[in-house]
């Protein structure tokens, strides 16, 4: 008689077959479960849900401006102190996405959504009827920071719904959002006062808050995978009574307060020891920044030199917002021109880079349209050609975002959020800051070089998304954080939902052992 003895390494071998057998994952593309899997109509409905959840919150920060005069009239403020409540919240927009964003990746989305439009909608109260500049300014602080979850978290939405081949055209669709929502507050805001007072500015958003909370509340499920997989394993485990199964966000153990103070430093790591992130991050900055002076800008120029009443400067945005809802609708070619690239160049496989063509000629219309409006700000001019020069500017600033966007979703795919929220703050600070000095700028340097100013500035970076087209696979490869698929390190393309979703899952453990191991 014979027997075969069993050696410890093959005790081992069975011990970890043993443990992959009971983790719980993604089943495949019949799932139902995943979301990925959802039906198109389901992924949609999210998509623009959250989407229209950023218009609002964007929205919100500009429709501010139409109450300046009011706002110092009636509380006695200063013209600083009444810019301050749009500096205050855009402040707050770029900051609370830092929370944000890793708490999301621990309570999961939709959580996150509920809290931050609760609070959002309940600090609008105070601003419609307050009695002193300084309520108005404290509250538009928190409204922002409240209100902020959708600049940085949606995306991560969007990246949950869809394959990365199927990314561009949702990523389009959030991406315009929070970008026309600062066109469209000046034109809503103006016509509002005119017609029924300066508080009714907050009226309106305090409606279209609650409308916005109810549908997130009946209609936006979790939709990020660790988390679900987590009340997988626990279901299982309480239907089972089988202790064993687990989910991989399990393995993990930490703390709410570790988890944020590692994630807060994270996205700083990615702005300052990534050059791909800190340079496209500063390009889509100051875009942004110079988005938010032309509401003062604005005003002055068609004001003095084109004799338009207070109710009528909104409508000066309508070049910008008629340029970036074209940008919308270019999505197509840039989807096809993405696939055109990864068949002729990538042998098949999308690569981040393949991305950038449409930040490159974002790169150029913005500039373009810059000095179009810097020269043409001149009382001899017709005021509708600088109005005209916003469509070129508009168009530029849809194609940067959307491929930078894009770009870092993908090439930071299991840091995404952190990426949006690096550049989410980085974008906001500018934003917030611009405005504080535009009155100084244009009233020192004249309309036409403080415009030209800004232009050269966005010019200086528009080359950024070209260097990174030629140059940014060799220095994903270098990087820590950035991503790089199966395909490019020459092991064979994932070909379903489930492989993809388990390449990202896996790389997001491996970002949270990192968080506990620092603990």
């Amino acid at each position: 008689m014979s027997s075969t003895a069993t050696s410890p390494v093959d005790i081992e071998k069975a011990s970890k077959e043993v443990d992959r057998k009971s983790e719980v994952g993604w089943t495949g593309s019949d799932d139902p479960e995943d979301p990925l899997n959802f039906s198109n109509l389901r992924k949609w409905s999210i998509t623009i849900i959250c989407s229209t959840g950023a218009l609002c919150v964007a929205c919100g920060s500009s429709i501010y401006t139409a109450t300046y005069s009011h706002v110092e009239e009636e509380f006695n403020a200063n013209q600083l102190e009444a810019i301050a409540g749009l500096t205050l919240f855009v402040f707050g927009m770029g900051a609370g996405p830092m929370f944000y964003a890793p708490l999301s990746e621990f309570y999961g989305r939709r959580i996150i959504y509920i809290c931050s439009f609760f609070f959002y909608l309940a600090f609008q109260f105070p601003i419609a009827f307050s009695h002193n500049i300084t309520a108005v300014l404290v509250n538009r602080l928190l409204a922002g920071l409240s209100g902020s979850a959708f600049m940085s978290v949606a995306g991560g939405t969007v990246s949950d719904l869809f394959q990365k081949n199927q990314l561009g055209k949702p990523m389009m669709v959030f991406t315009a959002s929070p970008f026309t929502g600062p066109c469209l507050g000046p034109l809503l805001g103006d016509f509002i006062v005119f017609g029924a007072g300066w508080r009714w500015v907050f009226y309106i958003m305090i409606i279209w808050t609650f409308v916005m909370l109810c549908l997130i509340v009946f209609f936006v499920p979790e939709t990020y995978s660790p988390v679900l997989l987590r009340w997988r394993a626990q279901r299982l485990r309480k239907e089972s009574g089988n202790d064993s199964f687990y989910a991989p966000i399990e393995l993990v153990e930490r703390s709410v307060i570790a988890t944020v103070v590692f994630s807060v430093r994270r996205p700083f790591e990615l702005l300052f020891l990534e050059p791909m992130v800190f340079c496209l991050c500063l390009f889509t900055s100051i875009i942004l920044g110079v988005v938010y002076l032309f509401f003062q800008a604005f005003t002055l120029v068609f004001r003095n030199n084109h004799g338009f009443k207070a109710q009528h400067v909104g409508l000066s945005f309508m070049g910008l917002l008629v340029g970036m809802i074209s940008g919308v609708l270019t999505e197509p070619y840039w989807r096809s021109l993405y696939v055109k690239l990864s068949n002729k160049k990538g042998n098949g496989v999308g690569r981040p880079e393949f991305r950038l063509p449409q930040a490159m000629a974002g790169g150029v219309c913005t500039p373009i349209g810059l000095f179009w409006f810097a020269f043409t700000t001149y009382k001899s001019v017709h005021y509708i050609v600088p109005i005209l020069a916003g469509i070129p500017f508009g168009f530029g600033i849809i194609l940067v975002f959307s491929g930078v966007f894009t770009y870092l979703v993908e090439a930071y795919r299991p840091y995404s959020a952190s990426a949006l929220a690096a550049n989410g703050f980085l974008r906001s600070s500018f934003a917030a800051a611009f405005p504080l000095f535009s009155v100084q700028l244009y009233e020192n340097l004249g309309y036409t070089w403080a415009s030209a100013l800004l232009a050269f500035l966005i010019l200086g970076c528009a080359p950024f998304p070209f260097v990174f087209y030629y140059y940014g696979e060799r220095l994903r490869k270098r990087s820590r954080f950035a991503w790089t698929n199966q395909a490019e390190a020459g092991t064979p393309a994932l070909t379903n939902p489930a492989e993809e979703r388990h390449s990202t899952d896996a790389g997001e453990r491996a970002e949270d052992a990192r968080g506990a191991n620092m603990k």
